[in-house]
């Protein structure tokens, strides 16, 4: 009996100690997973605090890249475009120039605006309205006093200065400009397919000195680019400038509707592609967003057009003598408080 509890004795001793060895191993166990999570998650943190000092590093050098590129977008459109009212924030206003090559008064041979278009987009509704503005129109330089046709404008100070001329002929603002040379004009006007146009009557001319070769039979026809650019260009005896602008009002309300048929979807990689290369224009990335809006929300209703108010000069009949009251009433029928601009402006 004595010989079984010293038996009995030695295995619960023997059992104690295993229970210590294994009460120690799993302490160590626990330990050292204890230190392990310590360490990962003291790691973890800390790599979520440098991604998080990154990111936000990161997030503070972009934007104030961000700030600087608007920065300076806003300062190009300054000088660009010059102040903008915030009166027609509900339209986007729109230059259209068309430059070509032409002889000065002096005769010396320059860049001139040869179309001056303005497209008026009621940003709500829609709504599209244009002003043709005759390239012969009576105007004073901006920011000074000499008197000059307003075509001629664009050589003194390009598209910016030829903005600063519209917005005070017209006591408007303007938001955009998009300046296009003839040929990248008759480009554009192939890679649309063409416009179908009436030709009111038999146009023959000839002018070697300008490259001019004009032959255009009367009736309806589908004209292409080159084709379109002699019928825009054509100055008939009887009409002059103003049978020039006449035809520029038919042949852009002809192309607006072209622009909303649906073949003409096939066709406009190939117009942003030149309208990308071959056009200037003060938009800019940041107005992207805002012109893809316009633009998705253009009406399918015939666009209102007007001539520019004024009549031809007594002594000279190729210079366009603005008439500002009649302006005003225009642009006050499209605008709201447009006679107002003007008086602030004068003030």
């Amino acid at each position: 009996m004595e010989f079984d509890e010293e038996k009995e004795r030695r295995r619960i001793h023997q059992d104690m100690i295993r229970k210590r060895r294994l009460m120690a191993r799993r302490r160590r166990r626990a330990l050292f997973r204890l230190v392990f999570l310590l360490f990962f998650f003291g790691a973890l943190l800390s790599g979520i605090l440098y991604l998080s000092y990154t990111l936000i590093s990161c997030g503070n050098h972009l934007y104030h890249e961000y700030q600087s590129m608007y920065a300076g977008y806003t300062e190009r459109q300054q000088v660009r475009r010059g102040f903008v009212d915030p009166r027609f924030d509900g339209y986007t206003n729109v230059l259209f120039l068309g430059i070509d090559d032409g002889a000065n008064d002096s005769g010396s041979q320059e860049k001139q605006a040869d179309t001056l278009l303005v497209a008026s987009l009621e940003n709500e509704t829609g709504r599209v309205r244009f002003i043709h503005i005759p390239r012969d129109t009576w105007v004073t330089e901006p920011e000074h006093t000499e008197q000059m046709r307003i075509k001629n404008l664009y050589a003194a100070g390009g598209a910016p200065m030829m903005v600063r001329a519209v917005n005070q002929l017209l006591g408007i603002s303007i938001h955009q400009y998009v300046v296009v040379d003839m040929d990248t004009f008759a480009d554009l006007i192939d890679a649309l397919g063409g416009v179908d146009l009436y030709v009111e009557e038999e146009m023959n001319y000839e002018d070697p000195d300008a490259s001019l070769s004009i032959h255009l039979k009367k009736g309806y026809q589908h004209l292409d680019g080159k084709q379109v650019q002699e019928y825009l260009r054509y100055r008939s005896p009887e009409l002059g400038d103003t049978g020039r602008v006449q035809r520029q009002q038919r042949f852009v309300r002809a192309l607006y509707q072209n622009l909303l048929q649906f073949e003409t979807i096939p066709h406009l990689p190939a117009v942003a592609e030149l309208l990308k290369k071959r056009v200037e224009t003060s938009a800019e990335i940041f107005d992207s967003a805002h012109l893809a809006n316009v633009l998705r929300h253009m009406s399918s209703d015939a666009p209102g057009s007007c001539l520019l108010p004024g009549a031809e000069a007594g002594q000279d009949e190729t210079i366009w003598v603005p008439d500002e009251k009649r302006i005003d009433e225009k642009m006050q029928e499209w605008f709201p408080n447009c006679d107002r601009v003007r008086q602030n402006e004068e003030e």
